[in-house]
């Protein structure tokens, strides 16, 4: 899915140049924040991991 975000000029500055120094492209910079902010909330990132914690939660239980 595919999406449209708005960054300050500043920002996408900082961010194109934080990409090149990493030799990373925008989306893999927008992967990692977006990954690490569901990390930070305690939400599932993807089904392998919704999957882990759902048999994590069921061990704690018995």
């Amino acid at each position: 899915m595919r999406k449209l975000i708005a960054f300050d000029d500043e920002t996408m500055t900082a961010l194109t140049q934080l990409g090149h120094d990493r030799m990373a492209t925008l989306q893999d910079l927008a992967d990692e924040a977006f990954a690490d902010l569901l990390k930070k909330h305690g939400r599932p990132i993807d089904l392998e991991d919704a999957l882990r914690r759902s048999a994590g939660a069921r061990k704690r239980r018995t």
